[in-house]
């Protein structure tokens, strides 16, 4: 990391970690070979591969045999919303699908492309502190629900859904349950099977590995329709030649990640609440604060400054650079307030002076001491020239 800038934005994307780099640099040196020739090129590659599977699958607590690599989460969360729905409607079926109102575009948009195809999707509300409760997935249900699809971690907020007790009510109907954990993977332990998950989506640019490379896990006995059609890499669920470097990328940041989980939530969390309190005692306790305080991922802040908009302070901490968010940053790069805080309740006012703040693997406490000094100064020389804030 360049040690003249601060990036608090991880949940953006995250920098490739330097021993990823070199794992993949050595496979783009030495491996050229097509994983699915048989000839002495081809037979290193594919060993490559399973040594991937085999490292995502770790962190999962799955079966290798049950990850199916893709270009990235929003490959993925479309494989497995159009994978299960699609058969449906071409059967004549009026399939329905529950989802949350908080769901990343990945996920809200393949359900409205799906809608206008003839299903029909349920959009949950969530609560003010952005939880959902496993009871309104229960009433939601009905005779045509083939798939739920519910996030693991909110995005902007870090807010965790109860994704085990849910599957205990889907489950028993028969209806699959899908989990976008993109910004929970690599965050939170997760064990798809004490989940009882059927599908899962993950990403490797959150991971500290490559952009342009994910994975769906599919639970063996699941079936879904491929949305690429072609040679049948991928026990036929993604054809296209193997992203070789892109794989082994993912694999060795898993690998990773297994290694010390644990301490670095530990490490982030302690990070994070100390520059939460330090903000809002440097603020007069006026900032306020988005998500449930404890069920939440342990890296992820989300705050509004009343009487500020979040462009003009991306902008000046932009200028001091240092990075955050203005809510998600995986739409236009338009802030017009952030839809999930919209959904949550919030106003414009203040989903309009929103930051999501996300640290990772090289935040030190100096920055967080750097950035809490930074927005401090921002702040109150944008509530000086605020007349709003003049006249509270």
């Amino acid at each position: 990391m360049d040690n003249e800038k601060i990036y608090l934005d991880y949940n953006a994307t995250t920098p490739i970690d330097p021993r990823v780099l070199e794992g993949m640099a050595a496979v783009g040196r030495d491996n050229f070979g097509n994983p699915s020739s048989s000839h002495c090129f081809g037979r290193p590659a594919a060993e490559i591969v399973r040594r991937a599977r085999l490292q995502v699958a770790a962190v999962l607590k799955a079966e290798p045999e049950e990850i199916c690599f893709t270009s990235g989460g929003t490959e993925s969360d479309n494989l497995a919303l159009k994978g299960v729905v699609l058969p449906c409607l071409a059967a004549g079926r009026k399939p329905h699908v529950i989802v949350s109102s908080v769901e990343h575009p990945a996920v809200s948009e393949s359900c409205r492309y799906l809608e206008s195809l003839g299903a029909r999707i349920t959009f949950l509300p969530v609560a003010a502190d952005g939880t959902l409760q496993a009871a309104q997935v229960a009433q939601a249900i009905n005779d045509d629900t083939v798939l739920v699809s519910l996030m693991l971690a909110n995005n902007e907020t870090g807010v965790l859904f109860p994704l085990a007790e849910i599957a205990e009510i889907t489950r028993p109907h028969g209806i699959l349950l899908h989990s976008d954990a993109v910004q929970a993977f690599g965050k939170v332990e997760i064990d798809v099977k004490a989940l009882g998950l059927d599908l899962l989506s993950l990403s490797g640019h959150k991971v500290y590995a490559p952009k342009g490379v994910g994975a769906l896990w599919v639970r063996s006995g699941v079936r879904i329709e491929p949305l690429l059609h072609g040679g049948g890499q991928e026990k036929g669920l993604r054809s296209g030649t193997e992203n070789l470097a892109g794989m082994a990328g993912l694999g060795l940041a898993c690998e990773i990640l297994t290694a010390g989980m644990a301490d670095e939530a530990t490490r982030l969390r302690r990070l994070r609440d100390r520059l939460e309190m330090k903000l809002a005692a440097a603020l007069d306790q006026q900032l306020i604060f988005h998500g449930h305080r404890q069920l939440r991922v342990p890296n992820t802040c989300s705050l509004s400054v009343p009487y500020v908009d979040g462009e003009s302070l991306l902008a000046h901490l932009d200028l001091d650079d240092i990075a955050v968010s203005a809510g998600s940053a995986c739409s236009s790069g338009e802030h017009r307030g952030s839809p999930v805080l919209r959904a949550m309740g919030i106003g414009p006012e203040l989903a309009q002076g929103s930051l999501r703040i996300s640290l990772g693997r090289w935040t030190t406490a100096a920055e967080v001491e750097i950035f809490v000094e930074k927005l401090t100064a921002i702040v109150r020389r944008l509530w000086a020239i605020s007349p709003l804030y003049q006249a509270r």
